[in-house]
């Protein structure tokens, strides 16, 4: 199972990104319904299913706004 986050929104596509920092687009239509800037996604290699894995997307917008209060709190 692969694992990307979704980067930005480019017109009808997606630009994700992998854990290697490579970059790539996937339509819009084919991502899951509630997908937005910074969800993370689990891609089924076999099936190539796309889903949101809401723990990691969770856990990583924490870490983040942990380090944005430290940054900008200081």
């Amino acid at each position: 199972m692969k694992q990307v986050s979704v980067d930005r929104f480019e017109g009808k596509f997606a630009i994700c990104e992998d854990k290697e920092g490579e970059f790539f687009a996937i339509e819009t239509s084919e991502l899951p319904k509630d997908a937005a800037e910074g969800t993370v996604l689990k891609i089924d290699d076999d099936a190539g299913i796309l889903t949101i894995d809401q723990e990691e997307t969770d856990r990583r917008r924490e870490k983040n706004r942990k380090l944005q209060n430290r940054v900008f709190n200081n």
